[in-house]
């Protein structure tokens, strides 16, 4: 039996505190969380698997040059506002340029997640919003990283500005960007989806939020 307080309230509190917390749940937004601990199935979807590559520690291991996974599926389908979240590691003797995320829907419109390496140890961000009419490309190569590290990457759109962060700090951002909504397509991992610019190094996990999460939200290696 309830304690004494709870039966005093009326049946409308009740109905009032259910009503909210419904309308709390329905305000939260929908996260996709992809693990590559098997890159034949990811987020619960049978993928096409190119090359051979290995899984370590529960990451997928990318040789740079004949590695990769395309998932038949874009979590963020619908969505007017999102955020992609990379959790990667660049290896040192890879290509120069890498798309390592690749988004694109049945009408064109991409998600690019890609690194510049300047051969001596360190890579740059490299992302892009679009689709094949022209995007907004996000790229600075004084904002350098060492190699052979893990790192979380983020790609925020809340509408009209795009966003991209490094371990939760922001490096660089564009206003008045018009993009999507997406709709269906599909995802490559490790490799740009027309099978060039191949990943050299380790992707563990991909998340996908269907809102523009603030900084302090967003994921970072610890």
């Amino acid at each position: 039996m309830l304690p004494r307080f709870f039966r005093r309230l009326s049946f409308g509190w009740w109905v009032c505190l259910a009503l909210t917390l419904a309308t709390a749940r329905a305000a939260e937004p929908a996260v996709t969380v992809w693990r590559l601990a098997d890159p034949k199935t990811v987020g619960g979807v049978a993928t096409e698997v190119i090359g051979v590559p290995r899984v370590v520690d529960g990451a997928a291991m990318f040789d740079g040059a004949h590695d990769g996974v395309f998932v038949p599926a874009i979590p963020l389908a619908g969505a007017a506002q999102f955020t992609i979240e990379i959790l990667f590691s660049p290896a040192e003797g890879g290509p120069e340029a890498q798309r390592f995320f690749h988004l694109q829907d049945d009408s064109t419109w991409r998600v690019m997640i890609e690194t510049r390496l300047d051969g001596h140890g360190h890579w740059w961000l490299d992302s892009y919003l679009g689709s094949q009419g022209g995007g907004t490309p996000l790229i600075d190569p004084k904002r350098t990283h060492p190699t052979n590290a893990w790192y979380w990457a983020a790609v925020r759109y809340d509408g009209s500005t795009m966003t991209h962060f490094i371990n939760g700090e922001k490096e660089m951002e564009a206003t008045g960007v018009k993009f999507g909504p997406l709709g269906p397509g599909k995802i490559s991992l490790g490799v740009r989806q027309n099978k060039v610019y191949w990943f050299k190094g380790a992707i563990k996990e991909v998340r996908f939020t269907s809102a523009a999460l603030a900084a302090e939200k967003l994921q970072r290696v610890k």
